[in-house]
């Protein structure tokens, strides 16, 4: 419908009124404003502010939160109002919305520079699976009391996935934000259920399916297995070893065009560590060290070969951290960025073989649940025994270092790798998933697969009456006879460490070890540290003296 003319021209001027009115309120403010400033330069206080602080028109007001009151124009000027402090005597100064006005003049020919964001200002952080508060705070550089939450914050245990936490900001220079791989796919977890390694290797056609080793203490495997075992030991996903091994020598689906990506394909070129099986454990080390670092906290920057440093963003996930450490012990900032972020990196490498890892971990993760609790574990010797606690929380095999695992020593009137007649037991119900080369596995859910649940691992376990593959245990039960099989040792002991889903726990954290109340506790340097039962104390000791001594009760 058509407006008339005269009630258009009378809008106009309602309009230019409006406008005029808006003009003389907003010189009133300013008026106001310059004033108040004047005011809190000279110190003035009385009903403004509690305390005299000096502050000039440039200067960026820092001030508690309180609604803002701020006056925009079309102009390129723009004036920010402060904020008052929170006091029984403030007089706050609001201004009324108003609209753009047009064809207004610059009113002032300085600008007031809006307040500045403090460094350490709180920014919005979502809990992921496995984090936990203490963590938390060492990976953002704050103090536990400074992390908040709408929702209560376990002081033990692990974080509700997805929880919206309040951190300061401290951190400067960090890496890329970007997560790159999912945790489920680079520890053994349950997404390597139904992986089929002998196919995939076979069906490739490369070096890698023709190949075998003499390995020490195993005799002569074949490339294939040398796999899998790397894989079901350090627990480190067989799809990730491939890749690796494709990406850096080519070796899963061709050959190797150079002697030394035959003789070190993963490109670790190191005195005795010739050949796949010994690369394999040195990779399997240093993914397992950054993975579980970032665990548990103990490592929060990286170190590349030319000395840089570079603090990690600490919204990183574990499995994104492991891949970052073990490029970065071979590679230097530029060319570790290209490999880790670059078209035809090592992430290009691993989607052609095994697509999106991402979407392969929906189905999988997240690995821990807040409500995971650990199985009620007894101490894995007989009652009435005297065993001494020989060893704190250390790595749980081979050089990854995670300290996840605990060592115990029967009683013994040498020292030294002797037959013991001692007995190792179940320290819970569940099925031999493993037992081989002086390790024994008990799977705690009995569905005959390691990758998942919780699994026990018993070390150096001798071969003589060493419990049977595919065997039931109850708890108490008999696993075997202490040892020094199945790896290095200096004396007949157990190495005793537990696995959820396919990744090490660590002894000490959120879940951590509780044998019959005794709880595990880290020292300063791995093998350090004790068992802590309400106001009894443990101390562990390679020597094995009484401060160390520990038994069971029927």
């Amino acid at each position: 419908m058509a407006v008339p003319i005269s009630t258009r021209s009378g809008d106009r001027k309602s309009r230019r009124v409006r406008a005029s009115t808006r003009r003389r309120l907003r010189r009133e403010r300013l008026i106001l404003f310059t004033i108040l400033t004047v005011l809190l330069a000279c110190g003035v206080t009385a009903g403004i502010m509690k305390s005299p602080k000096k502050v000039s028109a440039s200067e960026s007001i820092n001030l508690p939160p309180a609604q803002p009151t701020a006056v925009t124009a079309e102009a390129p000027t723009a004036i920010s109002l402060p904020t008052p402090l929170p006091s029984a005597t403030s007089v706050p100064i609001e201004a009324p919305e108003e609209p753009v006005i047009e064809d207004a003049p610059a009113l002032l020919p300085t600008q007031v520079q809006p307040a500045v964001k403090p460094e350490d200002a709180p920014i919005p952080y979502y809990a992921q699976s496995g984090d936990s508060i203490g963590v938390l705070a060492v990976r953002f550089g704050v103090e536990l009391s400074e992390i908040t939450s709408a929702l209560p914050l376990p002081e033990e245990g692990f974080i509700p996935e997805g929880q919206l936490l309040l951190i300061p900001d401290r951190l400067k220079e960090t890496s890329d934000t970007l997560k790159l791989f999912p945790d489920s796919e680079v520890v053994n977890s349950p997404s390597a259920v139904g992986f089929d390694v002998d196919s995939f290797i076979a069906e490739a056609g490369g070096y890698l399916a023709s190949y075998s080793q003499d390995v020490y203490s195993i005799g002569t495997i074949s490339g294939t297995e040398i796999i899998k075992r790397i894989a079901m030991e350090f627990s480190v996903h067989p799809r990730l070893l491939l890749a690796l091994l494709e990406y850096e020598s080519g070796w899963v689906y061709g050959n190797p065009v150079t002697k030394q990506a035959t003789n070190y394909p993963l490109g670790f070129v190191l005195e005795g560590h010739l050949g796949l099986y010994r690369q394999l454990v040195y990779g399997a080390g240093l993914l397992g060290s950054g993975y579980y670092g970032w665990r548990e906290g103990t490592t929060v920057a990286l170190q590349f070969p030319d000395g840089e440093k570079l603090r990690m963003a600490a919204n990183l996930n574990c499995g994104t951290v492991g891949l970052m450490s073990y490029f970065a012990q071979k590679e230097n900032r530029n060319e570790w960025s290209n490999t880790l972020y670059g078209e035809h990196g090592f992430l290009a490498t691993y989607e052609a073989m095994f697509g999106n890892p991402w979407l392969t971990a929906q189905s999988f993760e997240p690995l821990f649940t807040p409500d995971l609790l650990q199985p009620e574990l007894i101490l894995p010797f007989e009652p009435g025994v005297t065993w001494s606690y020989t060893g704190g929380p250390h790595a749980a095999w081979g050089a990854a270092e995670v300290r996840a695992a605990l060592d115990f020593a029967p009683p013994s009137e040498d020292v030294g790798c002797l037959p013991n007649r001692e007995w190792v037991v179940a320290s819970a119900a569940g099925l031999v998933v493993r037992s081989e080369n002086g390790v024994v596995v008990l799977d705690l859910d009995g569905d005959g697969i390691e990758q998942t649940g919780w699994n026990l691992v018993y070390l150096h376990i001798s071969t003589t009456g060493r419990a049977r593959l595919g065997s039931w245990l109850n708890a108490g039960d008999r696993v075997g006879h202490p040892s020094c099989e199945g790896g290095r040792s200096t004396g007949t002991h157990l190495h005793f460490a537990r696995k959820y889903n396919g990744e090490w726990v660590p002894a000490e954290g959120p879940l951590s070890f509780d044998l019959e109340g005794w709880k595990a506790k880290a020292g300063i340097n791995i093998y350090q540290g004790w068992l802590i039962r309400g106001e009894e104390i443990i101390r562990a000791n390679l020597c094995g003296t009484a401060t160390s001594h520990v038994s069971r009760t029927q």
